[in-house]
């Protein structure tokens, strides 16, 4: 997609930013392919709690992420396809190590433009970087041990992907699609997605399959989820019969059953895991 001004998922915690974790914002010329970037700002010492379950939930987005051991000179890292459930992580590394972590945040419809193979069957999965990203793995993992401000992997990787961005894979109908899934708020069924495309139901999942890892009603209902979870997130007045109409859902019980089904946990519980330790929120909103 050339713009992507009206979409902008969020993890679950979303306000979190510290050593351990913190986004950076890809150049314009990325923007409409890459989320963001992400990990630790500088190496740190991996302490025990580091090991404390994280909640991560379906964000549309499919990842790149290294972590890279100091201590041991290692560098290990794999790609993660889209995710349609979500799931809880511990992160990786040994305790008293020097450890960082870099990681490329793409859209999931983007990804497959700097791929070297079919993202399909990658939803829910985790793979070697090299499987799919080996000319950018070449690149990247040999130099990640000499760089160690988050910034600086970034730059870096950023110089690669730019160039890979003139010659990008895309396809006019999945782009189109994923537009109009965009601009319907995920509400609109297959057939008239298929439709407005010119294409069969078909051929619209076999090209999604391919270009994105997963059907294209799957990616609306993740998509229809998201908008749902930032607006929880971000406005004041959120109102959850205002949102049935909105994002089309049958009614309040269907909106509640899906939002458990992705977030794993009800709204008020997924509200205040989002919440915890944000200090000014109305600061804090008017950055997102």
């Amino acid at each position: 997609m050339k713009k992507n001004v009206v979409y902008y998922p969020l993890t679950a915690t979303p306000f979190k930013k510290n050593i351990s974790y913190t986004e950076i914002e890809p150049c314009k010329e990325l923007c409409s392919y890459v989320r963001c970037f992400w990990g630790t700002q500088q190496p740190v010492v991996q302490a025990a709690q580091a090991y404390t379950a994280e909640i991560v939930i379906p964000d549309t987005c499919a990842d790149i992420i290294y972590y890279i051991d100091y201590t041991d000179n290692t560098v290990s890292g794999g790609f993660c396809g889209v995710n349609d459930h979500s799931f809880y992580t511990c992160g990786e590394g040994k305790t008293g190590h020097l450890m960082s972590m870099f990681a490329i945040r793409f859209y999931a419809w983007s990804a497959y433009a700097f791929t070297e193979d079919t993202l399909k069957s990658t939803v829910n999965g985790y793979y070697e970087v090299g499987s799919r990203f080996g000319w950018l793995d070449r690149l990247i993992r040999p130099r990640l041990m000499e760089m160690e401000s988050l910034q600086e992997k970034v730059s870096y990787a950023e110089r690669f992907l730019m160039k890979r961005v003139q010659n990008a894979k895309e396809n006019k109908i999945v782009n189109g699609t994923v537009k109009n899934i965009l601009l319907n708020n995920g509400s609109l069924e297959v057939s008239n997605l298929a439709k407005e495309s010119f294409v069969s139901v078909r051929q619209l999942e076999r090209l999604f399959h391919e270009y994105v890892g997963i059907t294209p009603k799957k990616l609306s209902n993740l998509i229809r989820y998201q908008l749902l979870w930032r607006d929880i997130l971000c406005n004041p007045d959120f109102d959850i019969l205002n949102a049935v109409h909105k994002y089309g859902y049958a009614d309040q019980s269907h909106l509640l059953h899906e939002f458990k089904r992705y977030h794993s946990m009800d709204i008020h519980s997924a509200k205040t895991i989002a919440l915890k330790d944000v200090e000014n929120i109305q600061d804090t909103l008017d950055r997102l």
